[in-house]
């Protein structure tokens, strides 16, 4: 079963640990069954691949590596540094996620 996660694709974070600590980016992709997130220019690695269909020249190209989703955290720009998120539960009962240091609301909606 598939965890539930408070990040979101084009969510901007912060990377806590490894070598890429420090470096913020937009999530690209989620794989909530393996936990992991694709993060735009974070953890990038040299491919040698063979012409394909999708690359038809083929050579060394530079691609995005999944990272744990617990190795980054939401990015506030309010608070400047990665912060936790809560749920507020609206009277039409929709919810909306917000920073826990600040208040301000995350989801525009």
């Amino acid at each position: 079963m598939a965890v539930k996660y408070k990040l979101k694709k084009d969510d901007e974070v912060v990377v806590i640990t490894g070598k890429d600590k420090g470096k913020k980016g937009k999530i690209l992709r989620v794989d909530r069954k393996k936990g992991k997130v694709i993060v735009e220019n974070v953890h990038v690695v040299k491919r040698h691949m063979k012409p394909n269909p999708l690359n038809p020249d083929g050579g060394i190209i530079e691609k995005e590596m999944p990272i744990d989703i617990s190795n980054v955290m939401f990015y506030c720009k309010k608070c400047d540094k990665g912060v936790r998120l809560g749920y507020k539960i609206l009277d039409d009962g929709k919810k909306q996620r917000f920073c826990k240091s600040c208040g301000e609301v995350v989801d525009k909606d």
